[in-house]
């Protein structure tokens, strides 16, 4: 049986934050990971290029935490986006800041973040031993047993992650410690995650769906520049936003699909409805449509509307509008003006279901934050068991705040473990 002063569960990236700021101060460090290669799912963040954080003050990162947002408050003031920054830059790594103020290295490698954190730990001492905890229990000390052998710490950090991603390693481990340990665990359920969806809504119509169109037959088309709403079956409005989506297979996604999806805890009958031109009032369009018109006098309504709008999106704007594609634009009447005025402001689809927890890119859920105490991250329940990162249950939007959570609850459980 060796023996550690702390062992670290998990090496994504609260994990190996934590080994590399905790063996700053402690010679007899380990981290346990059960995967083959370290920080598996960090490899796969931001399309590969990792999203490191979000160049922002703390009160805009807290602002931009949906779950729990204040109990991170001390956290991020220890360890702040510009902390993660001069932490990564003083070990080697140039990063840009890009749309959104999104924080990315530079060569647009996560490898490149993953190999610092790794060597961080090795120079530092840091036992890696890539064997799956099986079972945790303490007594005088903390006893940690794995597959193959049995350890023994005077302190833990559990840094397993939540359930997004599974394949990553991310299969919820860390709640069944924390749980047989006396911790609540809020149940995880998926957060940035895409929305499945059919059918398109007839422009004014209460739930009345199109049954010709599909939203799939707007398959890989992505809208720049556009504001949602997301609206409940009342029509109440529960989220706005603005930036880019896709269309899939199966539905909507992309960055401002995911950060609506953290505000609804269920799909009920709720709505999408998109504004592709919200840079115009409505009165604005119509005089815009009007001018379009006016200059055309004599093509057709399909070949006008190509000024306005992606070739993909026009076969759905022709059916939901009704007017022939082949009209003459000089023959389109008012009512049917303003109409196709309404659509384009006001492009409604009925939401169907989240897609699944595998696809979630975090996890909402988990340990109840009630039961850490917010300066050290220490388990108010069992002294000596700190917890990092995704385990816990805060979650942020899409654009580096999930991350900055990871190195600042983990820096804080480092410095204090």
């Amino acid at each position: 049986m060796k023996d550690f002063e702390v062992v670290i569960i998990g090496g994504g990236a609260a994990g190996m934050m934590a080994a590399g700021i905790v063996s700053e101060r402690k010679k007899k460090v380990a981290l346990l990971e059960k995967n083959p290669v370290l920080g598996k799912k960090l490899l796969i963040s931001g399309k590969g290029r990792c999203n490191i954080t979000n160049y922002c003050e703390v009160t805009d990162l807290i602002a931009n935490i949906p779950t729990n947002g204040k109990f991170l408050t001390n956290s991020f003031y220890r360890f702040s986006a510009f902390d993660t920054i001069n932490f990564f830059e003083k070990r080697g790594l140039s990063v840009k800041v890009e749309r959104g103020n999104r924080v990315f290295p530079i060569s647009d490698k996560a490898s490149d973040v993953v190999k610092i954190l790794e060597k961080t730990m090795r120079q530092n001492g840091v036992e890696i031993i890539h064997e799956r905890v099986v079972e945790i229990d303490k007594n005088d000390k903390f006893y940690v047993r794995t597959e193959k052998h049995d350890f023994t710490a005077e302190k833990v950090i559990l840094t397993t992650g939540g359930k997004s991603f599974p394949g990553t390693g991310s299969t919820g481990d860390g709640y069944k410690f924390a749980a047989n340990f006396g911790h609540k665990i809020i149940a995880p359920r998926a957060a940035l995650v895409p929305m499945e969806a059919q059918f398109f809504l007839k422009p004014g119509a209460d739930f009345q769906i199109n049954e010709k169109l599909s939203v799939s037959d707007l398959q890989g088309l992505s809208l720049k520049n556009v504001r949602i709403e997301i609206k409940d079956k009342f029509h109440k409005k529960i989220y706005d936003d603005f930036g880019e989506m896709l269309f899939t297979h199966f539905g909507v996604s992309g960055p401002i699909i995911l950060s609506a999806s953290s505000h609804m805890k269920k799909i009920d009958n709720h709505l999408l409805v998109i504004d592709l031109k919200p840079a115009l009032t409505e009165e604005q369009l119509d005089k815009r449509i009007l001018r379009d018109f006016s200059a055309n006098q004599n093509k057709e309504f399909e070949n006008v509307l190509k000024l306005l709008l992606p070739r993909k999106i026009i076969p759905v704007i022709l059916e939901l509008s009704g007017i022939p594609s082949n009209k003459k634009v000089n023959q389109i009447t008012h009512v049917e003006r303003k109409k196709l005025g309404f659509i384009l402001k006001h492009f409604t689809i009925l939401l169907k279901k989240f897609r699944s927890l595998k696809e979630a890119i975090v996890t909402s859920g988990g340990i109840d934050v009630k039961e850490i105490n917010p300066k050290t991250m220490e388990s108010k329940i069992v002294k000596g068991l700190f917890f990092a990162g995704e385990i816990i249950d805060v979650d942020g939007y899409t654009g580096g705040f999930n991350l900055q959570i990871a190195w600042s609850t983990a820096f804080v459980a480092g410095k204090n473990c």
